[in-house]
This record gives structure tokens, sequence and C-alpha cells, in this order.
């Protein structure tokens, strides 16, 4: 039994993005893959082995549940790494099974030696630094003592990374504060160095730093919506277009999210459609019921002003969307016809509703359309 509707994950375009990013990146620059948000609505088990295929072999995950359905959808030796919250009795099933994670206080430092003590196997941990984003990560005036507890504990930890994350490399709103972030991880890593207390490697970038501070690189990039064929920003797209001879966007959308045509009827002018006296029709129409709602991720704001494609055309969404269902006028592609297919998000012939458009009507970003998105929506290969 399906739901009433799919998502298909494109692996032509996930590899033209990553082939994109692979040209931009120095060279010896890794890609961490970021998978967090159920790879940003793909699903991590559907998302995991087509970017292992794709080439790619180290994720970023946002938990230890992330972590744990990343490792069992791995099928080769790929690294997982956490980089938000893992509870201290999740320590020893992080470390027995390899998976790194983000240390930015000393609770965390703390239980992870004595983890490591108990159960003899190093931990592999990235030390998160605090340069001004003021979320998580170790503040300056720690350093002697975070160094010290490192240097103590060598053979219980193994120091894979330090790193730090921006406040917002998106927009030329925050160059300051970014600018001033990248100086200070820079003064901070030095003072490891001079320490004699030396990462395996360093890094800071996410999609939007890689592309509007180059220089933020280093030894990996944890890349997100830009490998799933979205820009951070239209500031970003924007800034990266401006230095290069063609003006065409370089990404694919990996995701094309479809559903059909469930009933089609007659309206006559001056009748109601739908809940309430919201909608009135102005004419006769033609109008179709499209089995989505906001119970599916199709928000309840794109009343009145969603658009869906049908038969190559675009067409409007009337009246309010409902938890399951939504309306659709198919007054100008009168040859419509029950089962046809409706596209939500993606492209139907030369036409493309895009999540930049959604976030147009909805005031959402790229990012939280497309993790709303359910995980109970089945995700299908395209290989095509």
């Amino acid at each position: 039994m399906f739901d009433t509707s799919v998502i298909e994950i494109s692996k032509s375009a996930l590899e033209n993005n990553l082939n994109f990013l692979r040209n931009y990146l120095k060279p010896g620059v890794r890609i961490s893959s970021v998978i967090k948000g159920n790879a940003y609505g793909h699903q991590i088990e559907a998302f995991v082995p087509l970017a292992e295929a794709c080439g790619i072999d180290h994720f970023s995950v946002f938990n230890a549940h992330e972590a744990y359905r990343a490792l069992l959808s791995t099928s080769k030796d790929s690294t997982v790494m956490i980089m938000g919250m893992i509870e201290n009795d999740e320590l020893e099933w992080a470390i027995k099974n390899n998976v790194e994670f983000y240390v930015f206080d000393f609770d965390r430092l703390d239980h992870a030696i004595q983890t490591s003590k108990k159960i003899n196997k190093k931990a592999i941990i990235h030390i998160e630094l605090e340069t001004g984003m003021n979320r998580t990560g170790f503040a300056f005036k720690d350093q002697k003592k975070l160094i010290g507890i490192l240097k103590e504990n060598d053979e219980y930890i193994e120091f894979k990374a330090l790193c730090t994350h921006y406040a917002g490399a998106e927009s030329i709103a925050n160059h300051y504060r970014i600018q001033h972030q990248i100086k200070k991880f820079n003064k901070y890593s030095l003072d490891f160095d001079r320490q004699g207390l030396k990462p395996k490697m360093r890094h800071s970038a996410c999609s939007a730093a890689t592309f509007s501070y180059p220089h933020t690189q280093m030894d990996m990039v944890r890349i997100g919506i830009m490998q799933y064929g979205f820009w951070s920003s239209i500031e970003t797209l924007i800034n990266y277009l401006s230095k290069q001879k063609s003006k065409v966007d370089p990404l694919i959308r990996v995701l094309r999210w479809k559903t059909q045509i469930m009933s089609i009827k007659n309206v006559k002018t001056g009748e109601f459609i739908g809940y309430g006296t919201e909608y009135l029709a102005q004419q006769d129409m033609i109008i179709g019921t499209v089995p989505v709602g906001y119970s599916h991720g199709y928000s309840r704001s794109l009343s009145y002003q969603g658009r869906v494609l049908v038969n190559d055309n675009r067409v409007d969404v009337i009246g309010v969307v409902n938890m399951n269902l939504l309306i659709i006028d198919l007054s100008l592609v009168p040859h419509t016809k029950k089962g046809d297919e409706v596209v939500l998000i993606g492209k139907q012939g030369d036409v493309e509703i895009t999540v930049a458009s959604f976030s147009e009507f909805s005031n959402q970003l790229n990012y939280e359309l497309l993790t709303r998105l359910p995980q109970s929506i089945p995700r299908l290969l395209d290989i095509s």
C-alpha cells in the first residue's frame, strides 16, 4: 500500500551537484554530507546509500538517533559524525561503533573520557570552539583547561578535529560578524598548535561559507542544502553567478514530490468551494481534488496562494488547504483526467515548482519546508 503521494530522489541530480561542488573545492578538501533533519526531508535511509554511490564517505547528523539510522543505511566503511545532541549514556554506543561526535562542554568531555576508560576504546572527538555564534562551543577563556585535559587523557581520546560554525554565512548582513569569527577560529587554532596539540583536521564551512568565504574550506566542508540542489540563499547564488560567465544555476533539485488527481467536478458561478464562504466561484469552473494536505507537509499558509503542476501547466490552489486534501483550479487544463500526475515540488515538462516558490508564499525557509516533509511519504530512487 502506498501513501497518497511519493517523493522521487534523483541520482543524476545528486551526481551533478556533487561534481559541481568538488570542482569548486580546493584540492584535498573532503565533503561531509549533512543529513540532519531526515536528510533535509529526503530521508536518511534513501539518501545515504545514494550518496555513497556518488562517492561520499562522511556524513554529519544532529543526534544519536540520526547517527544510528545513518549507520544502518551505510553499505561500506563511511564515517558518521554527531554535531549536536548525544546523551551521556549513549556515548558508549557511539565509541564502540566509531561514531565521531562534537564536544563543546566539559561535561561531555568528562563523560567521553570516563566511557573510554570503561570500554578501553578511544573516543573520536571534534572540539567545537565558540567564535561568536554564542550557541555551543568552548570559550577562549577555557582553552588552557581544555588543552590540559586533552593532553592528560591522550590515551582515551582521538583528537580528530577543531571546528566551529558561522552565524549566518548566507547573508551579507553578517559579513563583519563572520570575518570576526574566522579570525577568532584561526587564533584559537594557532594556540592549539603552539601547545603541541594538533588535530587531524579543521572544519568550519557550511554550504554558504564554502562559496562566500572559500578560505574557510580548510580540510573538510559540511555540505547540507547545496547537495540537495538548493542554494543557502538567493544572495549566495547571486554572489556565485556574479563571478561566472554563465548565469545559469548549476544545481539540480534532487527531490521531486508528486501525487495525482483524486476527483474532478464542475462548479457553477456563485457557488462556494471548500470550507466556509471564503472562496466564491466567479465563473463556471472545473476543479480537482488532490489527496495531500497540511498533514503531509503542504502548509495551510499556502491556501489561495499555492501552485501545482498539472499536464505541464502551473495551476492555482483554491480555497483552504485541508488536513488531507487541497483543491486546484483545472479550468485552464480542461482535458485533465482523474489519476493524472500532480507535481507539488519539481519539474513537469518545461515548468517547475521550486521550494523557494513555497517560501515566498509561506514565509518559510527552504530548510524548514524540506525537513517538514513527513517520513511516512515513500521515497523512490530515480536512476534515470
